[in-house]
């Protein structure tokens, strides 16, 4: 652990402290137990948590700096990825999970229990619907989302969440720039601006990385996500 904190200072200028590394012990220990039976992600060891996961979710804070959300919604989350990490690290911040596959989501709400978090939701459902509940359309200051979905169908499955002056999120691999640039009509069609692309560095990890945010400039129109499969299946 004392490689994860140096790092997260290092990096991303995150410090990490006494209980909040004990937190994140807990949670890499119930994680390892938990993918032996339920198979929840495919990093296996404890050095890939630290790495591919934590230090991964930090990596966040680069696009907020010192302004981080007062409310985040993460979809796809899988196992809490990056909002429980984040929660960690902002006690006071309000997190909503989305996951539809329900073994991950339970995960999810054991480690609520067992890291006492307040003031977060698991939600097991599918983004598209999501995106036209009232409680959630256009209620966060920040979505974010890992691995989740081409940046085209991702904003529509994000901006809808987002309200006018927030933005969202999107962790993406070496795709990223490219995605981006392809994306540039549906973030016009569902309120969204690119901000700024923001290059990541993993340590030990080859692949680049990049952080896509985009800032929400006007509201989705109420069509917006469209049914679930849809934005899949014919992206915007």
């Amino acid at each position: 652990m004392e490689k994860l904190i140096h790092e997260a200072q290092q990096l991303f200028g995150v410090h990490l402290t006494g209980r909040q590394v004990v937190a994140l012990m807990t949670f890499e220990r119930e994680l390892l137990a938990w993918n032996e039976k339920f198979n929840l992600t495919a990093i296996r060891d404890a050095e890939g948590i630290r790495t591919k996961h934590f230090l991964d979710s930090f990596s966040c804070v680069l696009a907020w700096k010192e302004n981080p959300p007062r409310r985040l919604i993460d979809i796809g989350t899988g196992a809490g990825f990056p909002g429980i990490p984040l929660k960690i690290l902002y006690p006071s911040m309000r997190l909503t999970l989305i996951e539809s596959v329900g073994k991950k989501a339970n995960f999810c709400r054991h480690m609520i229990e067992t890291l006492k978090l307040e003031a977060v939701e698991v939600v097991t459902a599918r983004a598209e619907d999501v995106g036209q509940m009232p409680a959630h359309r256009e209620a966060y200051d920040w979505a974010v989302a890992r691995a989740v979905a081409n940046l085209p169908v991702l904003a529509e499955y994000l901006l809808p969440l987002v309200q006018v002056g927030g933005a969202m999120l999107s962790q993406k691999g070496q795709s990223g720039p490219a995605e981006t640039h392809k994306a540039e009509k549906a973030l016009k069609i569902l309120g969204g601006r690119t901000r700024q692309l923001l290059p990541v560095t993993l340590p030990g990890v080859a692949d680049e990385r990049f952080l896509v945010v985009v800032d929400k400039v006007a509201a989705t129109p109420p069509q917006y996500p469209r049914k679930p499969g849809i934005p899949a299946k014919k992206p915007l």
